[in-house]
């Protein structure tokens, strides 16, 4: 197996926490001690299971290589464990690098050059790629072969280079950036979906049994129910409930250790951090629950416009504790209730869904 960098999607978001999806150099660490080793193993995302088992055995049947994979989803849900199981599944080696990574055409050649026979290469972030490189990979996955450009202006010589069969696993937060010649060369595609509650609790059953760490039902409960439907942070909470559960406990995990241990890292009942709060209590507290312009609302929390839009508010909006609408950010009546406040009569928020748009 190679190694090479890899990140997720380049964000604002602090590197420290703890409820980021984003994976710094400890995640990766313990991720790679607590990921399946195979189909059977992976929780949860049945479907693509599924899928991909038929694709697998079909192609073993065969005794030809995958066909090329397109996982898609949001960070931390498994598209990296996902390409390691598919070498697994294939009995072959496995290559990882990253779109941004490969800045020049020249970079893919010499990776796809240096490909065995069978070899999967898994690219994440495929969709950060750079366009000369991204039009050389559609004659790599279509025929197996590349022109490598020699020599410059009218003496420029394009020689072809024939390279094995591979299967390419690439991945993507947003699938929509992909042009769409790409996204036709994958065989198979799939989009990873946020995890349920009890899918979580599984996890980190399975995470806790690694770690060798004791933890009842109603303990795992607590943590899963705060980890925003996303495995990679309900391990991390796992972890850090550990460490409480080791110095202020007796080493086990309870619903009341989770909770307690939780309260000092400051993520509530609903996964939200200090972030999320200070977002919803100026939206709230200070604009009487919008709507309010972005930046404005950037400035009251004493953050960059970016990490508010690109950090805090896809999971307010997905809680459905945001609102995104024309005229601005809106809290929901579910945002008032969440901070125990009550929304002013004739505010947006106040009498549901049709103030937010004027109606």
């Amino acid at each position: 197996m190679n190694w090479d960098e890899t990140t997720d999607e380049a964000a604002p978001e602090a590197a420290d926490r703890l409820v980021g999806a984003s994976a710094d150099g400890e995640d990766q660490a313990v991720e790679a001690a607590l990921r399946p080793k195979d189909l059977d193993e992976f929780i949860g995302q049945e479907k693509v299971r599924e899928q991909l088992d038929l694709v697998l055995r079909a192609a073993r049947a065969r005794g030809a290589t995958a066909d090329h994979v397109l996982l898609s989803g949001a960070p931390g849900l498994g598209k990296t464990t996902l390409s390691m199981i598919i070498a697994a599944e294939m009995a072959a080696p496995i290559r990882i690098t990253s779109g941004p990574a490969i800045q020049h055409a020249g970079d893919l050649a010499a990776i796809l050059s240096s490909l065995q026979e069978g070899e999967v290469l898994f690219l994440d972030e495929i969709h950060r790629m750079s366009r000369p490189a991204e039009e050389m990979l559609y004659m790599a996955m279509e025929d197996f072969r590349v022109d490598v450009i020699v020599g410059k202006g009218p003496g420029a010589t394009a020689i072809p280079l024939e390279l094995p069969p591979f299967t390419l696993v690439g991945a993507t937060t947003r699938a929509g950036l992909l042009p769409p010649p790409l996204r036709d060369r994958f065989g198979f595609t799939a989009h990873m979906e946020f995890y349920e509650p009890a899918e979580l609790e599984r996890v980190i059953h399975r995470s806790s049994g690694l770690l060798d760490v004791e933890i009842d039902p109603a303990g795992a409960a607590e943590i899963a129910g705060r980890s925003r439907g996303t495995p990679r942070i309900a391990n991390r909470l796992l972890r850090r409930v550990r460490d409480y559960a080791q110095v202020k406990a007796d080493g086990h995990i309870t619903r009341d250790v989770a909770a307690a241990a939780l309260k000092v890292y400051e993520v509530d009942g609903r996964g939200l951090d200090r972030l999320d709060r200070a977002v919803l209590e100026a939206l709230l507290k200070l604009f009487g629950g919008g709507p309010v312009g972005l930046s404005t609302l950037a400035v009251a929390v004493g953050e960059e416009r970016e990490t508010v839009e690109e950090v805090a508010e896809p999971f307010l909006v997905r809680e459905g504790l945001l609102a995104r609408t024309p005229r601005g950010r809106v809290a929901t009546p579910a945002a008032w209730a969440h901070l125990g406040l009550v929304a002013p009569q004739g505010k947006p928020g106040a009498s549901g869904q049709a103030d937010l748009f004027g109606a």
